[in-house]
């Protein structure tokens, strides 16, 4: 992935969520059914509580969902004791909750190996133009370049290789499938103005 010389992100401030619309939302996961997959992900609105996350894990454990955590700090750490089945930290998020500098391959395996033992199966570390690591269930560690190409719009790089990797996984119930098709659908989405289409992320995946 090729550098550029600057991008700018403009975030506004979400809507605010009311009781009645969250009983709501609460409801509707009643139809999650067994073995479905349920991705929790991003910033919370400001007056909603800090452990709703929790919440949402705590309300669909009896149905043995597979949950996905993409998110920061202790919205991250304080749902590991329900055993999510894919967590995504970035390397700086890591180093937030390690509250340590991170300089190597090595240091980024260690870390998400603690993560592990807190309660996650699969841990998928982005690192940008670096690539990614994946440290699997099955206690298997891959890493991968990012593919070469120019950086567009980061925006949404994150959430797609999260969707790449789901995708990837309930097409072929292989780890490392998945993993690649993770990367290639991040690499593939920042190297276009849009969230990358179908053709584009098959294309990125032939170069991994």
């Amino acid at each position: 992935m090729e550098e550029v010389s600057e991008e700018t992100a403009i975030n506004g401030e979400g809507p605010k969520i009311s009781e009645e619309e969250m009983k709501e939302f609460m409801k509707k996961l009643e139809k999650i059914e067994e073995e479905d997959f349920l991705v929790i992900a991003g910033s919370v609105a400001k007056n909603m509580k800090d452990n709703i996350y929790e919440e949402i894990c705590e309300n669909v454990k009896k149905k043995k969902v597979k949950i996905i955590v993409d998110a920061t700090g202790k919205f991250l750490t304080n749902v590991l004791k329900y055993k999510p089945f894919l967590i995504k930290p970035n390397k700086e998020e890591l180093e937030e909750i390690f509250q340590d500098k991170i300089n190597s391959n090595e240091e980024i395996i260690m870390y998400a190996k603690k993560l592990q033992e807190m309660g996650a199966e699969n841990v998928l570390i982005s690192m940008d133009q670096d690539g990614a690591i994946l440290i699997s269930k099955d206690k298997k560690v891959a890493y991968s370049k990012a593919p070469r190409g120019k950086l567009i719009n980061s925006v949404g790089a994150g959430d797609s290789m999260v969707a790449g990797f789901l995708a990837g996984y309930l097409t072929y119930d292989d780890y490392e499938k998945a993993f690649k098709m993770g990367i290639a659908a991040g690499s593939a989405s920042a190297f276009s103005e849009n969230l990358a289409t179908k053709e584009e992320i098959l294309y990125q995946l032939s170069k991994i």
